[in-house]
């Protein structure tokens, strides 16, 4: 079934959800805050995400903007709130659904479903891909998975997604507003954004930003991968 993480402060809502959905044979983890959903998507692949939007930390509206920064698994958001202006706002943000509460676990599971269908026809509706090779690096953007130097690269979803954008543009820099636009599909952003999934990303590949050997940052340009240079030749002492 699916892994799904479920974001509420209300205890007795978010116990509910959790058995509900575990008894329906999902994967399921909670957190009550904003901020640890973000951490909780960041270092974990989900399914889907059913978001309260009473959050104590940060308004449910704001939040779904920030995993929107990082993540493009489903979102179905469950409100209170059923003002219709409000809903159309969050649809256009990035929600994938919405419930108003309260709903029966036969209606989340129902809206769930629906979510995970669009996402996996959207996904075998993609033409076959080739692997991309740079330098070490093997991506298979198909089958999302990616190896550097033969062992496998545990990356969330938006660092895979950045690693397959640069892979497919080798030796290329790529504007931090191109950047934005097609792997975080957000026409305006904060670098910060940026800059913090490609510090990730460098740790995952054994570099830094002083020391890098695949990411490489021009300032005020853009960023760009290519394979690491080769070690020049010492030469060869005369007779």
């Amino acid at each position: 079934m699916a892994r799904v993480l479920v974001v509420e402060d209300d205890h007795f809502v978010r116990s509910a959800l959790i058995r509900q959905l575990t008894e329906a044979s999902h994967t399921v983890r909670s957190v009550g805050t904003a901020l640890e959903a973000l951490r909780e998507v960041a270092h974990h692949g989900f399914d889907v995400v059913v978001l309260d939007l009473g959050l104590p930390d940060l308004d449910g509206a704001e939040a779904l903007k920030m995993l929107r920064g990082i993540t493009d698994v489903p979102v179905i958001v469950a409100t209170a709130r059923d003002d219709e202006a409000e809903i159309v706002r969050l649809l256009n943000d990035g929600a994938d659904d919405y419930l108003v509460k309260p709903f029966s676990i036969a209606h989340l599971s129902a809206r769930m479903a629906a979510v995970l269908r669009r996402a996996r026809s959207g996904a075998a509706d993609s033409p076959p891909s080739r692997v991309l090779r740079v330098g070490g690096l093997a991506i298979d953007p198909l089958r999302r998975q990616a190896e550097l130097d033969g062992a496998p690269l545990d990356l969330t979803r938006r660092e895979f997604d950045l690693l397959a954008f640069l892979a497919e543009r080798p030796g290329v820099v790529v504007p931090r507003k191109e950047l934005l636009a097609e792997v975080w599909r957000q026409s305006y952003g904060d670098d910060q954004t940026i800059d913090v999934h490609l510090s990730w990303l460098r740790r995952k590949l054994g570099e830094t930003a002083a020391r890098p050997r695949y990411l490489h940052t021009l300032r005020g340009v853009g960023v760009k991968l290519e394979p690491p240079a080769e070690p020049t030749a010492e030469p060869e002492p005369l007779p």
